[in-house]
């Protein structure tokens, strides 16, 4: 993937991290965006990892991975997609921070109709509403936070890791090129963390598996499922989807799997 900007110096941005478990409701009635930020605001933590498993919306909205048409960029959105009654979130994966000033969410996942169709992509938070309160589990940390900047090197506005203290956990951002199953380890192995489970969002450029398939597109959305650092070894299985909506699981072959935009991660100890 060709992107517009200057390369920039650092490849891998972190900051340690307290990490606490959050339970609550998520309640009907109100989008996922304000929902997900007033939970975590009850929680006093200003960013982390929500995942909506269950959680019923009508309507949803989501768009897909899409190659770029304005000369500029190396990947973009599709047009909305808008599909018709609710739909239930199924696994998913959303990493919290702020944008402007206010609490936002970078989400990828399955959701379902009930009838046998599924779909994997990229949420749209402030357009998708929730139909019934809904239980959810997250991560948050009240020192660490994903803040929306603008990335001269890809001409996006990305998730950029800020704040930080002394908590075992990590939180941070993989910039494009890098392989992610190789970042990851030695980003771990910096900060001395042999064994966590992996939490992750982001885009990978024409993905190998270690099962010996791949995903030939340069534009991608995905998630971490059952991915774990183990004696400093990273097994990253993921979930992804296509520009053609086509949905593929499978862990990652190391060496083989250059970030295609970002990959927003938490790393829990």
């Amino acid at each position: 993937m060709i992107h517009p900007g200057p390369r920039a110096d650092r490849r891998i941005q972190a900051v340690r991290c307290g990490l606490r478990r959050i339970e609550g409701v998520l309640p009907a009635g109100r989008t996922v965006m304000q929902a997900v930020g007033a939970l975590f605001a009850t929680a006093g933590c200003r960013g982390g990892v929500v995942w909506l498993e269950g959680a019923s919306c009508d309507p949803i909205r989501y768009v897909l991975p899409a190659p770029a048409t304005d000369g500029l960029h190396g990947a973009w959105y599709s047009d909305t997609h808008a599909p018709d009654g609710p739909w239930t979130i199924g696994a998913s994966t959303a990493t919290v921070g702020w944008k402007d000033g206010a609490p936002f969410l970078h989400c990828h996942g399955l959701w379902s109709d009930g009838a046998g169709w599924q779909a994997m992509g990229h949420l749209l938070p402030f357009e998708t509403v929730l139909a019934r309160d809904a239980r959810v589990t997250a991560l948050g940390s009240p020192d660490a936070w994903f803040e929306s900047l603008p990335d001269p090197e890809t001409a996006f506005t990305l998730f950029t890791p800020l704040g930080g203290g002394d908590g075992a956990g990590l939180m941070a951002r993989i910039a494009p090129g890098e392989d992610v199953v190789t970042a990851v380890e030695a980003l771990a192995a910096a900060h001395d963390i042999p064994q966590a489970r992996l939490h992750a969002v982001g885009s990978i450029d024409h993905i190998r598996f270690a099962e010996g398939h791949g995903v030939d597109c340069h534009a991608t959305e995905l998630r971490f499922a059952d991915a774990v650092l183990q004696g400093g070894r990273a097994r990253i299985g993921i979930e992804v989807v296509d520009i053609q909506g086509a949905v593929h699981r499978g862990t990652l072959a190391r060496g083989g799997n250059p970030v295609g935009v970002t990959l927003e991660l938490i790393i829990e100890p």
